[in-house]
């Protein structure tokens, strides 16, 4: 199922918006709702108000009345709703032979074409917009978030204190901490926001490189005693990638039933705040560099039951349960250094398709694209990451 994408709205809804319970404003085929904003603005909400449905391009750069920062364009990013089809718009689409090139917004290439042709491309957004993420592409993963305007905005979690007791302390319900938590945020170029705020705060950040000094000894260890101990060379090798296969789905389902167990997620503080820690942070801050790999003391919690469930299936040979364990381990080393080079590294030709695909599950559609070193098991289980069909227009 591809992710939502903002709808187009009808501009007889849109120029309807100009209450205080509901007011929207436009620039070009934007639509904001800034109904929360009223309360905020310098000016007094009644001077917006006099602007409600209508569109605020020429108001905004009025010097005379007021030059609008930069800050107050992000502040109207962030009230993005849809977009609206203006009347030059409507009519290049009336005439034009493929009107489903133009409208639902944002049009696709021919329809843009044809606009420019028409002189009516001006303020016609160009960008489909994610309406669980409000982003366009993966380019805007990297955005640095204005941290002030961000928290004043969304009233979630303010990245210049430390973010753990925020959570736990926030009185978040669960459907507003999942909203807010997959709307990716950049801190500071990709550094790493505070977590804990105090002595605990490296035990947060793992370096990538940490994961195969950590994890690969092990592996060769338990890969060699294996070897000495199962006479056949076959079947011990066989028994190496079977461990190997079943990591695989594991990452699947850890990736879709542990770390996106949103639905069934307690709505309440320990939930959520087990939620933030485990996975819900990297949504959060997904170029964050020092939170990209497992830190090995979480990983070491989650393998143990993994040794004993390998050592009890295979309970008739230690050396078996061990070479299937330790083909398993080594699929979670090339699990967690593919995770980090998709965010952060130029790849070759099959792993920029991966790139692409794992970054579209954050900034496009966090509900499908779990897998993260092939999408075989999404194909299975019909959860493979589909970009979105063209919209229908529709009231808000």
């Amino acid at each position: 199922m591809p992710g939502r994408t903002l709808p187009t709205l009808l501009s007889s809804d849109v120029e309807s918006r100009n209450t205080t319970k509901s007011c929207y404003v436009t620039l070009g085929t934007k639509v904001f709702d800034i109904t929360p904003f009223l309360a905020d603005h310098p000016g007094g909400g009644d001077l917006i108000l006099q602007y409600g449905g209508q569109d605020v391009t020429e108001i905004m750069g009025d010097e005379i009345s007021h030059t609008h920062s930069e800050a107050a364009y992000e502040i109207l990013d962030d009230h993005l709703i849809g977009f609206v089809a203006t009347t030059p718009v409507m009519k290049t689409s009336v005439k034009s032979d493929h009107p489903a090139n133009i409208i639902p917004l944002p049009p696709n290439q021919e329809g843009m074409q044809e606009l420019e042709a028409d002189g009516a491309a001006n303020g016609v957004a160009t960008n489909n917009v994610y309406s669980t993420t409000g982003m366009s592409s993966a380019e805007d993963l990297s955005i640095e978030t204005d941290l002030t305007v961000d928290y004043r905005t969304h009233k979630f979690l303010d990245l210049n204190r430390p973010l753990l007791m925020q959570v736990w302390n926030g009185g978040f319900s669960k459907d507003f901490y999942l909203e807010q938590v997959h709307r990716p945020r950049h801190y500071k170029g990709g550094a790493s926001a505070p977590l804990f705020g105090n002595f605990l705060e490296p035990l947060s950040k793992t370096s990538w490189w940490i994961i195969p000094i950590v994890w690969l000894p092990p592996v060769a260890y338990g890969t060699f005693l294996s070897f000495m101990n199962i006479p056949n060379t076959i079947a011990m090798a066989t028994y190496w990638v079977l461990g190997l296969g079943i990591w695989t789905l594991v990452e699947y389902v850890l990736h879709r039933g542990l770390f996106h167990v949103d639905k069934y997620l307690p709505d309440n503080r320990v939930g959520i705040t087990l939620h933030f820690l485990l996975h819900g942070i990297h949504h959060y801050l997904p170029m964050d560099k020092l939170r990209l790999v497992m830190p090995p003391t979480l990983f070491i919690a989650l393998a143990t039951p993994f040794w004993k469930l390998a050592h009890a299936v295979f309970f008739y040979n230690w050396y078996v349960a061990t070479a299937v364990f330790c083909g398993g381990i080594f699929g979670y080393v090339c699990y967690d250094l593919t995770h980090y080079f998709l965010h952060h590294r130029t790849l070759p030709s099959y792993y920029r398709e991966l790139k692409k695909y794992h970054l579209q599950h954050h900034f496009a559609d966090y509900e499908n694209g779990f897998g993260v070193t092939s999408r075989f098991w999404d194909r299975v289980f019909g959860t493979e990451l589909a970009m979105p069909m063209p919209k229908v227009v529709k009231a808000a």
